[in-house]
């Protein structure tokens, strides 16, 4: 790194930077353009006058902290919308108090009380949530989701009495929704005890088969006591039952538990195999399987999975990121342009816009690699040497 001395003169400093530390400079100490690495924040308020003399002085370095506090932001900083829908930071509390601002301006409007608690439990803030919930239950009346997110958040606040009657609440208004069930089995986990906890597993599964959530924590709580082995054997027995018979959930969660971890991924890939063969239409099974195919850099693999499923992609954005990747990462870029342009005519929106993103990725590696068959063809020409002269010699 460089430092300004008092003559405004660069000056190098030894200084090696590590851990969560940033350079905080103004645009002029980087005359040789803005480094690769660098993270471009512009204030939208002014900056403070403790900034702008320290900036007068030269670069500075700051923590992550220090520089969010520096730049004007009131907590660390999240990442919302402004009003036309561009990406901007704000401070967590200065979110936080804004939400609860607008909510207290029209306080039955639960919509706004609903998203003001959602920000709250996405930052851990659950004594405060539970707070708002407990207002929008009361207010709300017989809204399954809200009685489910305040039962959640009892839970995290180890109240779990208080936990087990909302969530029984949920479970009662959410007859057709497994996470109730879900969520009570591991209540009853917290409270020690195992049978109760396996029925109300047994219960999300028989309201939602199609439920890898459930199925996971099944397979989680049999090995747990069990092992292994046992685990694998109960999953299996249950997933050949008549109501279960050609469903990928039960399978599809097995492969979870050893896909995190480069050493289990072969057991991974066969399970996620073994979901695709039961069926071979899920759009989850196949999602997994190619994920595992692409992380142990298959590509031929992802490609032949995926590419008779094309139709899917349209309306699950996943797959296609997923069939792009692999294509891409192959160089077939004839298919990749064919597939953009299916993609682009999708009506679902997140599809579009995926089509819309990677078309302009596309064409800027194209240009790149047009610009570096010319720069190449260039160097060449000028490395040939003139051909020697070839006239007649003449007597002298």
């Amino acid at each position: 790194m460089t430092q300004s001395a008092n003559n405004g003169a660069p000056q190098t400093s030894s200084m090696t930077l590590t851990g969560s530390a940033a350079i905080v400079a103004p645009v002029q100490s980087f005359p040789n353009g803005i480094p690769g690495n660098a993270l471009v924040v512009l204030p939208l308020s002014k900056p403070t006058d403790e900034l702008v003399e320290k900036l007068q002085q030269g670069p500075l370095v700051v923590t992550q902290e220090q520089m969010w506090s520096l730049l004007g932001f009131n907590g660390p900083p999240v990442q919302v919308q402004d009003d036309q829908g561009r990406p901007i930071a704000i401070g967590l509390e200065d979110l936080l108090s804004g939400l609860e601002k607008h909510w207290q301006e029209a306080p039955d409007d639960l919509n706004r009380a609903r998203i003001f608690a959602h920000e709250l439990l996405k930052h851990s803030r659950f004594e405060k949530a539970e707070t708002v919930l407990a207002k929008i239950v009361a207010k709300g009346g017989l809204v399954g989701d809200d009685w489910l997110a305040l039962g959640v958040t009892q839970m995290q606040l180890n109240k779990l009495d208080k936990a087990e009657s909302t969530l029984k609440g949920a479970q009662n208004i959410m007859k057709t929704n497994p996470y109730p069930s879900l969520h009570l089995a591991k209540l009853y986990k917290q409270k020690g005890d195992e049978a109760t906890q396996r029925t109300m597993t047994l219960r999300a599964i028989e309201i939602e088969p199609n439920a890898v959530d459930a199925w996971g924590y099944l397979f989680f709580q049999i090995r747990e006591k069990d092992g292994e082995e046992t685990a694998i054997a109960e999953i299996e027995k249950l997933a050949s039952s008549e109501k279960n018979k050609g469903r990928a959930a039960p399978f599809i969660a097995i492969q979870g538990f050893y896909a995190e971890q480069e050493e289990s991924r072969d057991k991974a890939i066969r399970w996620a195999k073994r979901a695709v063969e039961v069926n071979g239409n899920d759009p989850l099974a196949l999602l997994c399987l190619s994920a595992l195919y692409g992380q142990s850099g298959q590509l031929d693999e992802v490609i032949r999975l995926l590419q008779p499923h094309e139709a899917k992609m349209a309306r699950d954005v996943r797959l296609a990121h997923n069939y792009f990747e692999a294509l891409f990462q192959s160089r077939q870029i004839d298919k990749v342009t064919k597939l953009l342009n299916a993609l682009a005519g999708s009506s679902d929106k997140e599809v579009k816009q995926f089509a819309i993103e990677r078309s302009r990725a596309v064409a800027q590696f194209l240009q790149q690699q047009q610009q570096q068959l010319a720069q190449a063809a260039q160097q060449a020409s000028s490395n040939v040497s003139p051909p020697a002269p070839t006239g007649l010699a003449r007597k002298n």
